[in-house]
């Protein structure tokens, strides 16, 4: 993407690649971004990573292109840019929520929404008003530190960065980290007109730093225990000498919104002047790139994947599963991916899934396939006949924790797709919706595992209930298992982001002609 322009310097050393894995594969530098090295970007690793048993039998993976995306989305706004511009290089057509709709069997849209949400879908030729949607839902948010609207302050003569919490992180993780911003400003140009514009600042910018132990002798016994209003501060510059005149009152009384070098460096970035930034909605973000890991580089260590590798694998089950004609030729439904922003805040906003975003894009699609008079209760049907795929990360067991995992549902890394149970409806799933997910999987012999929460312990949400609730639509919650949920650097098993990629594609494909097998309300 065009704005995102990249300053990380060159490994002091050459990558050796490994001849037997793919390019995309066969990085062994320092986890580098794709502008630098196109074909080497992937391994943390300083070795080659072994090739895999039967390399030639593997089915293609989409590893390298997560691996690209969680790289490329910084914020839950680099995120939707990214889908959009794959959306576009897939053939999709953007629509506008302001503009009529003139949609066709077999064709392909999408439309964002305050550039955090995305919804995108694939007609099928044989769609008819009435048939259903069959959705796979995401968010595109994570738990992060955000710039307070007043970001400047000075403690101790050095210049500092009020953030605000987002989510419920780990933020006993970002101290000690190398990081920066990201987001969107708001620029005025010269013409009196206002332009929306994303950044991205690649190299570390501000640190928390950590108190030494020696000044904090208890800390390892005690526990570690920061003040989240006073501690969680990052450092962005020593104070420098004050040139105003001291005598100058209303000079030196005047607030800063924003330091003056921050404001700087931005304007560099986006080669602009500072005075013409007027506003900015930015995210603390970690420098160090996404990359894998562990003793077989089988691991994925990312800070987003809570829940971005769920964006990427809907992204493209749907654009992979309808790029060519002939795979919409004979769908009778509607295929589609709705990736909403505030999730982990609880979705209440008009980019949230509290809003009605999904509904309305539903019954817009309705009404512009709607040609004639389709009978009573054309969007009420398609509803019915409609499935949704709450896509969010699942907890893995943990080794060192296998105690907070209940007995007989303790999901494992590179074991497949995690169902989500839960009595009380945190979860969305039902006896019915489990059966019809899991049957897609065994059509295609993919693993499926299944999560349910101790008695002893409370229970984690999705977007599940909130849409299964507001649209009436029967729903799956799912997720990839994941260990560090929520911290500032989370891994996964590559395996299951394929495996997961291939359940969405099936799903897409099949589970149109798996529904019509089964009638519930007789």
């Amino acid at each position: 993407m065009a704005l995102l322009r990249l300053h990380l310097p060159r490994p002091p050393l050459p990558a050796r690649r490994n001849p037997a894995l793919p390019s995309a594969l066969s990085s062994t530098t320092s986890c580098l971004w794709r502008g630098h090295l196109p074909a080497s970007r992937l391994l943390c690793s300083s070795h080659p990573a072994s090739p895999p048993d039967d390399a030639s039998a593997a089915p293609p993976s989409i590893v390298a292109g997560l691996l690209d995306y969680l790289n490329e989305s910084w914020t839950q706004f680099h995120a939707t840019a990214e889908a959009k511009r794959q959306l576009l290089d897939a053939g999709f057509k953007l629509l506008s929520e302001s503009d009529d709709w003139d949609l066709q069997p077999g064709g392909r849209y999408f439309f964002t929404r305050n550039m955090s949400c995305l919804v995108a879908f694939a007609i099928g030729e044989k769609y008819r008003v009435g048939n259903g949607f069959n959705i796979i839902a995401a968010h595109t948010d994570s738990p992060c530190l955000k710039l307070k609207p007043r970001s400047a302050t000075i403690k101790s003569g050095h210049q500092m960065v009020n953030v605000q919490t987002y989510g419920s992180g780990l933020w006993h993780t970002w101290f000690d980290r190398d990081l920066t911003l990201a987001g969107r400003v708001i620029l005025k140009a010269t013409d009196g007109s206002f332009k929306h514009k994303l950044v991205k600042l690649t190299r570390p910018l501000i640190r928390v730093p950590t108190l030494a132990v020696h000044l904090n002798r208890t800390v390892n016994t005690d526990g570690f225990k920061p003040n989240l209003e006073t501690h969680l501060v990052p450092l962005l510059a020593t104070k420098h000498e004050d040139t105003t005149n001291s005598d100058d009152k209303s000079s030196s009384s005047t607030k800063v919104t924003h330091h003056p070098l921050l404001l700087q460096i931005l304007s560099e970035e986006l080669g602009c002047d500072s005075d013409e930034i007027i506003g900015m909605e930015l995210n603390v973000c970690d420098t160090q790139p996404s990359c894998l890991g562990g003793g077989n580089n089988e691991f994925i260590y990312s800070g987003r994947l809570d829940n971005l590798a769920s964006c990427y694998c809907a992204l493209r089950s749907l654009m992979d599963s309808s790029k060519m004609a002939e795979q919409l030729s004979n769908e009778k439904a509607i295929r589609m991916v709705a990736m909403f922003d505030n999730e982990e805040v609880g979705s209440d906003s008009m980019q949230g899934a509290g809003a009605p975003t999904m509904f309305q894009a539903m019954r817009r699609i309705i009404d512009s396939l709607m040609h004639q008079s389709m009978g009573e209760g054309a969007l009420e049907r398609a509803i019915h006949s409609s499935f949704l795929v709450s896509a969010d990360m699942a907890h893995a067991l943990h080794p060192n924790y296998a105690e907070k995992h209940e007995e007989c549902h303790r999901p494992e890394l590179q074991k497949g797709l995690v169902i989500k149970h839960n009595a009380n409806q945190r979860y969305a799933t039902s006896a019915v919706t489990a059966f019809l997910f899991k049957e897609i999987a065994r059509i295609h012999n993919l693993p499926v595992q299944e999560f349910v929460v101790r008695n002893d312990m409370g229970c984690g949400s999705t977007i599940g209930p909130i849409l299964a609730s507001g649209v009436g639509i029967r729903t799956v919650d799912c997720g990839i298992p994941q260990l560090s949920m929520h911290s500032v650097r989370e891994m996964c098993g590559k395996e299951d982001v394929d495996t997961t990629y291939r359940h969405f594609k099936a799903f897409f494909e099949m589970f149109s002609d798996i529904d019509r097998k089964l009638n519930v309300d007789f």
